[in-house]
């Protein structure tokens, strides 16, 4: 087989390679990934749609470009054959076999001689039938087509149109290459004519080229300073920073997210090494790293104990030979940049945190939930309920911390860099000469800041990020503000998630039914809303997401959720945990089967209180002594949340309940003995549903 995209023999089948690229404007990084995945996706769904077969189907995309590439593309569409039913045999031919107008009508309409209809069976009836062949053609024929709707089919973001055109792209489209082999595809786009004419880089190489066969059109565009393999300038930039950060005696700042962005920032990347003044250092970290990484897209350089380094290095979209160039120019920004940033900080050490909480009054929170001021007071009281509950001895701390958690947002550094808020808010506080456990609370208060993100490793930190993710939902919800679809203005499923992970995490015996029900007698009232019953709902659905991220049984985690309510979450996962166990025993089937025959003649009505004295019969004594006897042992054990051995004290009811339901009608001609029977199944039932509602399962 010869390079990718050459046209190839297979046997008597000539396969084509293709090639579509769209030439554009610079486009966002933060499109491209998904651009490129949508391209291919979108590609091979319309490909197979128009039954043209291929061997391999790959995109690529740099800031000027969208590119397909496609190998072993069939010559020919496959042919497709359809059935398409008529009317009945009985409507289509008279007495004599003949055919009626509604047969005739029928293979008029698919444009075939009333001969070629068939008789099929469908169901208990016979129709008429036309086998149709569907048309083939070249899939050169097609490509024009096909091409078109690929782009079209795009999405992003944010389109715009440009000029006098109509058309709505992503960034203004200055030309288009498609070619099959060493063919041009003639396809036209918005006035935009389709040719086998490329650009290079836009500074190196800015002069059009002829790509004459698609194999030579990755060799032409790296001739012409552009790398068009994301992977390939990813691993490029990679290795870079590696070796100049070793070379400065440290290793890179470790982020993902921007070694993403800078690759689809650059077709052409070249990593310089930079330096700047050690006496930058004495600014906190993560001010230095933010200054390079969100507002330059530089990587930091740090040695092996996680101090910063004075140096740093860009990603050149330029030759090596540029370099001193590029140092220079970098150097100078980032002097002015932390310029800045190095008064903002002294500016705002002018001030204490403590004196800075008055001003929250004069800060909007939300126009219908007053200031931040106002956010304050809401978390300290959340802070109180929460220390008086699980850290009494540091609900002193707690009340400071939660008194300046919001201070800092005054400062005129996270003004300039709201994403360290939290961050300078412990800077601060370690200036002020505040407890180091509430300086680090502040910092904590935002953990995580995502699902699976890092979590605060302080009670005082784990406590106030409960207190202003619980008010943050509370509130939003009071006033009618919840997430609907995929709007989420306010992050409060992220925030949600956070709330779950923390309680899992630190097992705080606290259940959401609590928490929420605290929270709600601190945000404005809603007379005629079930503000309650709609939190609950929704963070039941966080907790349902975030159990079966962790691969939990579907089925388990629905029949326990019920209970996220009333009990802490780290039991409900215990619970979930037992379950999983129980379920390989061999006594489950016998007990489930026992359990659920309890559940399906209860009635949902109230029922009298039980009475032992109206047993009648042995069997129902006998199971009331035994369920007792049980549910005693088993409330021992679910406040030791010891929900194994729970389950196994339980399933001890199972030989007394079968036996109970072969020798005893419930239903007595007696009223009296009837609701008493079934108060005593409910009573198992009810006893049975504090581990999970065993009707869900299986």
């Amino acid at each position: 087989m010869s390079a990718v995209n050459q046209e190839t023999k297979q046997g008597d089948m000539q396969e084509l390679s293709l090639l579509l690229e769209i030439g554009t404007e610079e486009i966002p990084a933060r499109f491209l990934p998904v651009a490129i995945a949508d391209l291919k996706g979108i590609a091979a769904e319309l490909f197979t749609d128009s039954r043209v077969e291929y061997r391999e189907i790959k995109s690529y995309a740099t800031p000027r470009r969208l590119v397909l590439m496609m190998k072993g593309v069939a010559p020919k569409q496959n042919e497709a054959v359809r059935e398409v039913f008529g009317p009945s045999k009985k409507v289509a031919f008279d007495e004599q076999g003949s055919p009626t107008r509604a047969a005739t009508g029928f293979a008029s309409s698919l444009g075939i001689p009333v001969s070629e209809l068939v008789v099929k069976t469908k169901g208990k009836s016979e129709y008429v039938a036309a086998i149709i062949t569907e048309s083939t053609a070249d899939t050169k024929a097609v490509l024009p087509d096909l091409f078109r709707k690929i782009i079209l089919a795009l999405r992003f973001p944010k389109s715009m149109r440009w000029g006098s055109g109509s058309m709505l792209f992503v960034r203004p489209i200055h030309w288009i290459v498609a070619l099959c082999g060493q063919e041009t595809i003639p396809l036209e786009l918005d006035g935009i004519k389709s040719g086998n004419m490329t650009r290079g880089h836009r500074f190196l190489s800015p002069a059009a080229f002829q790509i004459k066969e698609v194999s030579a059109y990755g060799s032409l565009l790296e001739n012409n300073f552009v790398v068009l393999d994301p992977e390939k300038r990813e691993r490029l930039i990679r290795g870079g920073i590696e070796e100049l950060s070793a070379k400065s005696g440290g290793r890179p700042v470790a982020d993902d997210g921007l070694l993403e962005t800078v690759t689809f920032l650059v077709e052409y990347p070249v990593p310089v090494l930079c330096g700047f003044d050690r006496e930058y250092l004495k600014l906190p970290k993560e001010l230095l790293i933010t200054v390079m990484k969100d507002h330059q897209k530089y990587f930091g350089i740090q040695d092996e104990d996680g101090n910063l380094l004075n140096s740093f290095i860009v990603i050149s979209n330029t030759r090596a030979e540029n370099g001193e160039t590029v140092r220079t120019g970098a150097q100078r920004v980032i002097k002015a940049r932390f310029d800045d940033a190095k008064f903002y900080y002294h500016e705002d050490k002018k001030s204490r945190l403590i004196d800075r909480v008055e001003g929250l009054k004069n800060v909007t929170f939300h126009d219908k939930l007053g200031s931040l001021f106002a956010k304050t007071e809401r978390v300290v009281s959340l802070a109180s309920f929460f220390a008086d509950a699980v850290a009494p001895g540091q609900k002193e701390k707690l009340l400071r911390a939660a008194n300046l958690a919001k201070a800092d947002l005054t400062a005129g550094v996270v003004r300039e860099f709201p994403e360290l808020q939290g961050v300078m808010g412990k800077y601060y506080a370690q200036h002020d000469e505040e407890d180091k456990a509430v300086s680090l609370a502040l910092e904590e208060q935002y953990l995580p800041k995502s699902f699976g993100g890092r979590l605060p490793e302080t009670d005082l930190g784990a406590l106030l990020s409960l207190s202003d993710k619980v008010d943050n939902i509370a509130s939003f919800f009071s006033i009618g503000l919840m997430p609907t679809g995929s709007e989420d203005p306010f992050a409060l499923r992220r925030q949600a998630m956070g709330i779950v992970s923390v309680l899992i995490d630190r097992g705080y015996p606290l259940p959401l039914g609590a928490i929420f029900e605290n929270a709600l007698q601190h945000v404005p009232a809603q007379s005629g809303k079930n503000v309650s019953g709609d939190i609950l709902d929704f963070m039941a659905q966080r907790l349902e997401f975030a159990l079966s991220s962790k691969e939990y049984d579907q089925e388990l985690t629905k029949a326990v959720l019920p209970l996220s309510r009333s009990c802490p979450l780290k039991s409900v996962v215990g619970r979930i945990e037992a379950l999983k166990q129980f379920r390989q025993e061999e006594r489950y089937p016998s007990f489930l089967l026992a359990i659920k025959r309890v559940n399906n003649i209860i009635p949902k009505t109230a029922l009298p209180a039980l009475r032992s004295d109206l047993f009648v019969q042995t069997e129902e004594k006998e199971l009331h002594e035994k369920f007792t006897g049980v549910n005693e042992r088993m409330s021992a054990l679910i406040l030791q949340e010891d929900f194994s051995s729970c389950l196994s004290v339980l399933s001890e009811i199972t030989e007394a309940v079968n036996v109970f339901f072969d020798k005893i009608l419930v239903m007595d001609k007696q009223e009296e003995i009837k609701l008493n029977r079934l108060a005593l199944l409910t009573e198992i039932w009810s006893a049975a549903s504090r581990l999970a509602d065993f009707s869900k399962l299986s």
